[in-house]
């Protein structure tokens, strides 16, 4: 794809251009948050520099940090005792700084229940820092579901346990938190925060890149609690302390300032255009009831779901065709009708539907009726 400037490209001709874009991250954004971006990106309102250009420790940017976390602690009902952090390295980096933290030498090691790929390679950076007890594997099953609390294999005492609450490759998703006993949760929630409501006080932290339902990437947003906080060891480079982190209220350095700034744009149209959490729900398990009603009407005929049924992803619909031969095909026509970004991850191939908070309803049933057509004529 060879991009190309026009500068006399108008407004309305780039709003003409825009496709439905399933990508699974970096993904859409909300129309009203990049024409709210647009406008600011000359002159932020009362500070007559843009948005990329002003100072991290200015009073613009202070006002920004301060309601985008009001903004998170209003919707997700974070407990006063929790830290917001506003990080980068996106959630790989994370893979390691939750370890280097929370496992650097403790005796007790640390659970990780592995439901998909993300897991399994947050496992393996654990493993360079101490002991990781795997308490559920799916990957004998090839990944389709998510486990039962009463499969967990815990041990008495673990540093922490730790999940994936959405695999974005396999699409499966706990519909709750697994319960575990006295150990600290850790949940990377990176494909699925902010599309629904979630007990934060159940978890000693909480972690999610940005660039699915929360910004742009480059943005890593951690909730964690003040005992968690106390856990944490200080055998740990500054940069990747937690507490150092919290102490200088995530600007130990230079802080990804447009970043912060576009999550604080999508919490304002969460809370006032899609009305909370609980609403951002309803909506997810429409869209995605959309597509998987094709593939359940269809039997496996011709499209093959992935997932079990009780552990369906609501953000990351994958599947396969029967016949792989019409897999380009596939893809081709469904460019044809702007609908761009299905393959599956390379790992496992087939496709995948991300319909995130952004996505519009309009473009699932526009790949809702377009499968229905390529089944039709195939």
């Amino acid at each position: 794809m060879t991009l190309t400037l026009d500068r006399q490209t108008s407004t309305q001709q780039a709003l003409n251009q825009r496709v439905f874009n399933f990508s699974p991250g970096p993904a859409v954004l909300p129309l009203p948050v990049l024409q709210e971006i647009q406008r600011d990106l000359l002159a932020l309102p009362g500070a007559g520099s843009s948005v990329l250009e002003i100072s991290h420790r200015s009073p613009a940017f202070d006002a920004i940090l301060e309601e985008a976390e009001a903004n998170l602690r209003e919707l997700l009902a974070i407990p006063a005792d929790y830290r917001v952090l506003f990080l980068q390295g996106g959630a790989s980096l994370q893979f390691s700084m939750v370890p280097i933290n929370l496992l650097r030498g403790q005796d007790l090691p640390a659970s990780y229940i592995l439901t998909g790929s993300w897991g399994r390679k947050a496992a393996v950076e654990a493993r360079r820092e101490g002991r990781v007890h795997v308490a559920w594997d799916g990957k004998a099953d090839n990944f389709v579901r998510v486990p039962d609390d009463g499969e967990l294999d815990l041990p008495p005492a673990s540093a922490y346990v730790y999940y994936t609450s959405n695999e974005t490759i396999q699409g499966v998703q706990f519909r709750r938190p697994p319960a575990v006993g006295a150990a600290p949760l850790v949940c990377d929630a990176s494909s699925d925060f902010l599309s629904a409501p979630v007990d934060v006080s159940g978890h000693g932290l909480l972690y999610a890149c940005a660039q699915k339902n929360a910004g742009p990437a480059g943005l890593t947003v951690v909730i964690v609690s003040g005992e968690v906080l106390e856990r944490c060891g200080d055998d740990v480079h500054t940069m990747l302390s937690y507490r150092r982190q919290a102490e200088k209220g995530s600007r130990l350095n230079t802080p990804n300032v447009f970043g912060v700034y576009v999550f604080l744009l999508i919490t304002r149209w969460l809370r006032d255009e899609v009305g909370g959490l609980e609403a951002a729900a309803e909506r997810a398990a429409a869209k995605s009831a959309m597509i998987y009603d094709v593939l359940d009407r269809d039997g496996g005929e011709f499209f093959v779901s992935h997932a079990a049924r009780a552990c369906r992803s609501r953000m990351n619909v994958t599947f396969r065709l029967r016949r792989a031969d019409l897999e380009d095909a596939f893809v081709a026509g469904a460019a044809e009708r702007d609908l761009v970004s299905i393959k599956g991850h390379r790992s496992v191939g087939g496709f995948r539907i991300s319909a995130y908070n952004a996505m519009p309803v309009e473009g699932v049933e526009r790949m809702r009726d377009y499968m229905l057509a390529f089944r039709a004529s195939h």
